[in-house]
């Protein structure tokens, strides 16, 4: 993986990061760098996130999918952790795109109609849940199963179930005797992709899975004490002096299709992991050359407080452009859609310091298993990285918390201090048939 970040300078851009600046945080980067290896040797909570490509059981993830992975499909039924980093990996890798598919949401319409577009004898289960009781997982799982029953597929002999040690998931898989894998200990879901959680689906899409841990691991092998020496280090360190800068938004721009979800994975990272006391950058997502017609009019001349992450593989597959057969596209004449890609990619790069604008470049050498799991871990430690420097808890999520203790409660008709203040909020309705 490789970093750019000349164009974030405080010469180039503002807001901007003074050389001297950058120099002084070094120093912070090498401190930061020896607690995070600290943690990482005691497997300590959320720094064990880091050790992934060396303690996943590849083997035991093939042995566990075995009985599915004659599947067209799978469909994974989890959210946020649970499914972003599956979602990533196999919109990324997977020969056919529509082959893995995700129910993270309740919504009733999509469900249904998720389902109803599925062959479910041909489609593998993948249910994940750490608790075994996230309620919008298990909702789903149970619409899942009745599903299948009623089209006349054993479930049983088609899911493979990923969970924590108890809980009603494991009581399920242990009733029936189901495939079942752990979800690792002391790793928050968002960093789990390098792990059960995120490598079922690919595993059962015959993804090489293999090349996604020795892609994690030479990103393990490339942290250093020096934001100099260390790809990942330097994204990180820029990122966060940045935002002290008051560049409070950070805009990921992938110029590869295939990696769209990546941006929603590292929303979730980014904001779950940082926003807290405060502060954290807020992740935005666009896509490459897509939203260079919707988005980069802002952020060349919108307020001051973004940066734009591009992220682009250097090599790819091509199709070249037909003869267009008329002068005013007789540029397009000889050319390929590759190289129009990267021609809209280095001139939307440049556009941003020619506005005096921040833009950091992030670039893999080709979209395979062993650069996507390079660049995963390097944004996760970069996450970290972040973290030690703003002196946030980077793997908690508090206010998360909040909003699940009062769905529970709303659900089951129980009065707690949370539904007492959404029972009190403020509400000035515009539309209302009867005035207020």
């Amino acid at each position: 993986m490789h970093v750019d970040i000349g164009a974030a300078l405080a010469s180039v851009a503002d807001p901007g990061v003074e050389r001297a600046t950058l120099d002084d945080l070094n120093k912070r980067v090498a401190a930061a760098h020896d607690r995070i290896e600290q943690g990482r040797e005691a497997d300590e909570f959320g720094y064990a996130s880091l050790n992934l490509p060396e303690a996943t059981d590849a083997d035991a993830i093939r042995a566990a999918v075995a009985p599915v992975d004659d599947a067209d499909s799978v469909i994974t039924v989890g959210i946020g952790g649970s499914a972003l980093g599956a979602k990533t990996i196999t919109e990324a890798l997977a020969d056919d795109p529509g082959s893995h598919v995700v129910l993270d949401n309740v919504d009733p319409e999509h469900v249904r109609r998720t389902l109803d577009g599925l062959s479910l004898a041909d489609t593998a289960i993948n249910v994940v849940s750490r608790s075994g009781t996230t309620a919008e997982t298990l909702a789903n799982f149970l619409v899942v199963r009745a599903a299948y029953e009623d089209r006349g597929v054993d479930w049983t002999e088609r899911i493979v179930v990923t969970t924590g040690e108890d809980g009603p998931l494991r009581a399920l898989a242990d009733q029936h005797d189901l495939p079942t894998l752990p979800v690792p200990e002391g790793v928050p879901g968002r960093f789990s992709a390098l792990s059960a959680v995120g490598l079922v689906p690919p595993a059962i899409l015959g993804i090489d899975i293999e090349g996604l841990l020795a892609g994690g691991r030479t990103a393990a092998d490339n942290l250093a004490p020096s934001l100099y020496d260390s790809p990942a280090y330097a994204y990180g360190a820029m990122a966060y002096a940045l935002e002290e800068e008051g560049a409070k938004v950070n805009a990921v721009m992938p110029y590869a299709e295939r990696l769209e979800s990546f941006g929603e994975w590292f929303a979730q990272l980014w904001a779950e992991s940082l926003g807290k006391d405060g502060r954290g950058q807020t992740p935005a997502r666009a896509l490459g050359a897509t939203d260079q017609h919707s988005q980069l009019q802002l952020y060349r001349a919108g307020h001051r407080d973004k940066v734009v992450t591009f992220v682009r593989p250097r090599e790819r597959a091509d199709v070249a452009i037909p003869d267009p057969d008329h002068e005013d596209l007789s540029y397009l004449s000889g050319t390929d859609l590759g190289g129009l890609i990267d021609a809209e990619y280095e001139a939307t790069v440049a556009s941003l310091p020619a506005a005096d604008r921040p833009e950091l470049e992030v670039e893999i050498d080709r979209l395979d298993a062993e650069n996507l799991g390079e660049l995963l871990y390097a944004m996760e430690a970069a996450c970290v990285l972040v973290g030690e420097l703003a002196d946030v808890e980077t793997f908690t999520q508090p206010a998360v918390e909040w909003g699940k203790n009062a769905t529970r409660a709303l659900i089951r008709g129980e009065k707690t201090d949370e539904t007492a203040v959404i029972d009190k909020r403020e509400r000035l309705r515009i539309g209302e048939t009867e005035s207020l």
